[in-house]
């Protein structure tokens, strides 16, 4: 065979990637940025399937606490790993919302029982084990009405009022904080009109 000549396959060999295996920086950094918790399909990214994982199971690296979610064992705690968690359940396309999103955005003294969660609207017609511990609304949000607390997304204070006013918060409440957003320049007067026609309506006695 000629040295010009190449052996059949030898090409492609050294085309494909090579397996580096596990990458637990990779894995860590993902963590990191969710207060320690990561879903199994982030786990993958970093290379670290099933089977490994149940390895780093036995061995107390990590925990399971939800189906298909884990935290690192030794992860310093977080101020909203509850949140985190129903975040990484709806597969990070829920936007913490309602009453949850004014506790998040230090509006008024509300204290929600449960976590409020606005999902897409074409979860309506899936088949949902939803947790205990949240209340799901359903719209599709534009980016403008998101924003990042931390390690979870929220809805907008202007778009948090309209929905809190939608479903008929306490009126005390929502006065508050609406007199404390414009305190603090977080909305114009004419972004809430919503919340403004409710409070009108409430005080007239036409609600």
């Amino acid at each position: 065979m000629s040295s010009s000549q190449k052996t059949p396959g030898i090409d492609l060999f050294c085309m494909m990637k090579p397996d580096t295996g596990p990458d637990w920086n990779q894995l860590y950094e993902i963590a990191a940025a969710q207060e320690g918790y990561f879903t199994a399909t982030q786990a993958e990214t970093a290379g670290y399937y099933p089977q490994l994982l149940h390895k780093h199971l036995r061995r107390h690296r990590i925990a399971r606490v939800r189906r298909g979610i884990y935290r690192l064992i030794h992860f310093p705690a977080g101020d909203h790993e509850d949140l985190v968690v129903l975040w990484l359940w709806s597969e990070q396309a829920g936007v913490l919302s309602h009453e949850t999103a004014l506790a998040l955005l230090e509006l008024s003294d509300v204290l929600p029982a449960q976590a409020h969660m606005t999902v897409p609207l074409s979860w309506k017609v899936r088949r949902l084990r939803v947790p205990d511990t949240v209340i799901l609304y359903y719209a599709d949000l534009e980016k403008q009405e998101i924003r990042w607390q931390g390690s979870v997304p929220t809805t907008s204070p202007s778009r948090t009022l309209q929905d809190c006013a939608e479903v008929r918060m306490a009126p005390d409440l929502l006065r508050q904080a609406l007199e404390q957003g414009l305190q603090r320049g977080l909305f114009r007067i004419e972004d809430v009109r919503a919340a403004r026609e409710y409070l009108e309506h409430f005080e007239a006695g036409s609600l």
